[in-house]
């Protein structure tokens, strides 16, 4: 199945995450956001700046949801040193699928771990992303716990507009041949111009930001985007 979700990338406040939410809410029932930390990735977003830590837990305590997540599946993928806590602060806000950062785990016992706080937080799946120079073998002992696999196709992570990494395409085709059930995720550089190779090389699931969010008319770009997509099955 082709799943398209628009990508909130790394809003820098809850504000800006609100506000793209309600426009992607639009025309798409999908949407995808990234955290970032300042550590793991150089750029922070929301809840990471000044004071949203302390916005974070009060919006847990009176028991509240992300924007429009009455009718958003929301997708986060965490670009954190500590997955594990942030990813069970996101489950309990409303989000259906947390991925995080194979390279932010210690072993194979701690990724086990944050999956099972991820699902108890109300996540319906989970799954691990991966660093475009990251090994596929990292992925060895736990691809059957992943609910998806979501490979970077940018050379480092963090911010929009980096260069599409043309690496890809035999990545996906490795890992569609050493695990032929898993459901292979992409993120950075999804455009007009890469979606159908993505999909010919065995990918399922895209994460677009630029080529949405910064169009003229998202609700446009994104239909133009699935029907590429579908055109191709």
């Amino acid at each position: 199945m082709i799943e398209i979700f628009a990508n909130n990338t790394t809003p820098p406040d809850f504000a800006e995450l609100r506000r793209r939410s309600e426009l992607i809410s639009e025309f798409s029932s999908n949407t995808h956001f990234d955290i970032a930390d300042g550590k793991f990735a150089p750029d922070i977003s929301w809840p990471y700046g000044e004071g949203q830590w302390d916005e974070l837990t009060a919006m847990l305590e009176r028991g509240e949801e992300l924007p429009r997540a009455d009718v958003l599946r929301y997708e986060t993928h965490m670009m954190v040193a500590e997955p594990l806590r942030v990813g069970s602060y996101m489950a309990r806000l409303g989000c259906k699928r947390v991925i995080g950062h194979i390279e932010a785990f210690v072993d194979e016992r701690a990724i086990r771990e944050a999956f099972s706080a991820w699902k108890a937080g109300g996540a319906h799946e989970v799954g691990l992303a991966l660093l475009i120079d990251t090994p596929l073998q990292a992925l060895d002992a736990v691809v059957t716990q992943c609910s998806l696999v979501l490979l970077m196709s940018i050379g480092s992570v963090g911010r929009e507009g980096i260069a599409f990494d043309e690496r890809i395409y035999k990545r996906i085709r490795e890992l569609k041949e050493r695990h032929p059930a898993v459901s292979i995720a992409v993120d950075g550089g999804v455009s007009e111009k890469t979606i159908q190779k993505l999909i010919a090389a065995g990918a399922e699931r895209f994460r677009v930001g630029s080529a949405i969010m910064k169009s003229s008319d998202p609700a446009k770009a994104y239909t133009q985007l699935r029907h590429l997509a579908t055109s191709t099955l």
